[in-house]
């Protein structure tokens, strides 16, 4: 028994040498850094014992026991520490250590992520950045960006160590009704208006987030922004096309305050998108600077609140441009749940397939029978062309949506597509009438065979109305 304990003791111990919490590495740093700079390697333990690597920046010849400061990805697959280094260069230059990360890959993905898991990542770097020479353990806090926004909060409600935090391009809705909005406001921007950016649109985001196709679609981030005790420093671009700039500062203040907390300053920079960097129009292109004077108030702001100055519940700057707000993205009811959004696929599959089929076995076998109606082949071949349409041009929307959208031709407000889309949908409805009509008027001469397949058409037909109703395509 002995001798197992003593090996799995030694295995235990070999695998944390493996990635110690926290130690700097001898080797190069793989980014270009200005010769003003200092840079060291790390590497820690995130989220379920997952090593992960950084980059700590100083400024060369830098004070001791200055503040530090973690930046935390906004979405994305394994985003490398390179793509925040722009801002980590600014902030180093304002006096600050700052520690940039390669974002996990393993447990994120487009369909699979956790905010919880994210924020362990950022506790482990922030224990990291703690052990680096020169810097006082009690100033480190936490800086996230867009999906940040969501994941530092968890953090800092987890450990006091998050000495404060700074938020930009933060949602505090629910990451559906925020993913919904930027879409639709991408559509509006590109001229969009109608059934398909007030129905479809967010219509389609229910089934994916039903389907287990969208993470975490309904996460409150409100009672998490309440448990935070820490300074927090909330910044705004006032052309932000992804996050609904006025609806969120004011969810942020109301939480915080709920939580006892007025140690806030809100920050708007004119003509800055998402990511507080310049925007020559209006969010859609992203420039590299940054917004005059944001890496400066956040030198500044990090040194008064570790220095003892805490600021009391201030907004600033130039109101926000938000075309549009948010709608409620609730959980949907059983009739347009995922699971009945794919029964209503199957009933088109059969009803709609099989008249085809059967007619072609009969012409192969020279038994070919004069259709009750012509207008049955309208809705079996025009049943399967709005479904199969609407869909992929509907993912497609959603694919291409955000900041400024590509609808394609349009006419009077409504994508060209989306119009033809609408009128086979009509013209099915009114074939689906008439076959039905035509049927009861022959219905003594219609063989057996031939009254089951027009019964499974019809039974197609019937669901297709509501489901039509349901994605707009039969709304203005």
């Amino acid at each position: 028994m002995r001798r197992i304990l003593a090996g799995a003791a030694a295995a235990a111990m070999a695998l944390c040498l493996l990635v110690p919490p926290a130690v700097a590495v001898t080797e190069p740093s793989p980014l270009a850094v200005p010769p003003d700079l200092s840079a060291a390697e790390v590497s820690f333990r995130g989220g379920g014992g997952l090593a992960l690597h950084g980059t700590v920046l100083t400024p060369a010849g830098a004070k001791a026991d200055r503040p530090g400061i973690v930046l935390v990805h906004g979405a994305g697959t394994g985003t490398p520490r390179k793509q925040l280094l722009g801002e980590a260069v600014e902030f180093a230059r304002r006096g600050l250590s700052v520690l940039i990360y390669d974002k996990r890959s393993e447990g994120y993905s487009l369909f699979t992520r956790s905010y919880s898991q994210l924020a362990d990542d950022a506790l482990g770097a922030v224990a990291a950045l703690r052990t680096r020479p020169g810097v006082d353990p009690a100033k480190v806090g936490l800086w996230g960006l867009s999906e940040g926004g969501w994941v530092v909060p968890i953090a800092a409600s987890r450990s006091k160590e998050v000495a404060f935090i700074v938020l930009v391009g933060a949602n505090g809705l629910a990451p559906l009704r925020q993913q919904t909005w930027a879409v639709a406001a991408g559509l509006r921007k590109a001229g969009v208006s109608g059934s398909l950016v007030e129905r479809a649109e967010p219509k389609l985001y229910t089934v994916i987030a039903d389907g287990g196709m969208f993470p975490e679609p309904y996460y409150d981030p409100a009672p998490t922004i309440a448990k935070v005790g820490q300074p927090v420093l909330g910044i705004w671009g006032t052309n932000d096309l992804l996050t609904p700039p006025k609806e969120t500062p004011p969810v942020f203040a109301r939480a915080l305050e709920a939580g006892g907390n007025r140690h806030y300053t809100f920050q708007f920079f004119p003509d800055a998108d998402h990511a507080a960097h310049q925007t020559p129009d209006g969010g859609v292109t992203r420039l590299k600077e940054l917004a005059p004077g944001y890496a400066d108030l956040v030198g500044s702001w990090i040194k008064d609140v570790t220095g003892g100055k805490l600021p009391t519940a201030q907004t600033n700057g130039p109101a926000p441009t938000q075309a549009s707000l948010t709608i409620p993205m609730d959980p949907p009811a059983w009739w347009e749940s995922a699971f009945m959004q794919v029964v209503a696929l199957l009933v088109f599959l059969v009803g709609f397939g099989a008249y085809p089929v059967v007619a072609l076995v009969r012409r192969l076998r020279r038994a070919s029978q004069a259709p009750v109606s012509r207008a049955a082949r309208l809705v079996s071949a025009g049943g399967f062309g709005v479904v199969l349409g609407a869909f992929s041009y509907l993912f497609y929307v959603v694919m291409t949506g955000g900041k400024l959208a590509a609808p394609g031709p349009m006419v009077a407000g409504h994508p060209v597509i989306w119009l033809v889309l609408q009128l086979l949908a009509v013209a099915c409805v009114v074939a689906t009438v008439r076959t039905a009509l035509a049927w009861r008027r022959a219905r003594a001469a219609v063989a057996r065979g031939e009254r089951v397949r027009l019964g499974l058409l019809l039974a197609g037909g019937a669901v297709f109305l509501p489901w039509a109703l349901y994605w707009g395509l039969l709304l203005p």
